[in-house]
């Protein structure tokens, strides 16, 4: 237990470092006059020059690779709801997280499962077995567990043999869920709407405390050793 505690404060104390170093970035920018909004609305409007249908296919694929879903899911509100709505963005964001779920799956599974197992190995790790029972369990603490990349968290489960229709259900709840509020969030943080910005931010909160009780309580459901 003390370990749990001692590696969660370790978590906490990384986070802090990290936004402390980005307030830092930040504020050396303003400092030297750097002009941030005009560079985000710079990128904003390459993105607008690409076109939907490259963001989204970009967005499906590149996070194959181990871009951050999240460079996606913040600009593209402010890209292109204007020109789509932001329910239809929401929906293609929505697709595009779920085509990359298909993907990873079936290539950790299938054609990059002989490759990423000598990986493995020669890093000096071994994939654990799971009984099917332990599956499902594995499936929500990978998604509900923060700090683990998403695509990492991908090819662990397709690695896994975790059933397909399990996998694809319980990550599309969990990835649906915050990638909706992050799309969201972006829109409203870089189009300057503080108040929904702020319920968005609320939103994450809610979905941090439920993550966190989902853990303690299958952390809890688990027999003693």
């Amino acid at each position: 237990m003390a370990d749990i505690k001692a590696a969660e404060r370790k978590k906490t104390l990384i986070k802090l470092g990290v936004l402390v170093l980005v307030a830092g970035v930040v504020g050396l920018l303003l400092l030297r006059g750097i002009n941030i909004k005009g560079r985000i609305d710079w990128g904003i409007s390459l993105l607008q020059a690409c076109g939907p249908i490259v963001f989204f296919t970009a967005m499906a694929l590149f996070p194959v690779a181990g871009v951050p879903m999240l460079a996606f899911s913040l600009p593209v509100g402010r890209a292109f709801g204007a020109q789509l709505g932001m329910p239809l963005v929401v929906i293609l964001g929505l697709a595009a997280v779920t085509t990359n779920l298909f993907i990873t799956y079936w290539l950790a599974r299938r054609a990059l499962r002989p490759f990423i197992l000598k990986l493995i190995e020669r890093l000096g790790y071994k994939m654990p077995s799971f009984d099917a029972a332990d599956l499902t369990d594995f499936i929500v603490l990978m998604r509900v567990t923060p700090g683990v990349p998403f695509f990492i968290q991908n090819y662990l489960l397709g690695l896994a043999d975790a059933p397909f229709g399990r996998y694809m259900f319980i990550s599309c709840l969990v990835s649906w869920s915050y990638t909706s509020a992050f799309i969201i969030f972006g829109e409203a943080l870089l189009g300057g709407r503080g108040k929904l910005a702020m319920i968005c931010i609320s939103l994450f909160a809610a979905l941090a405390a439920a993550s966190h009780l989902v853990r303690h309580h299958m952390a809890k459901s688990k027999p003693k050793v």
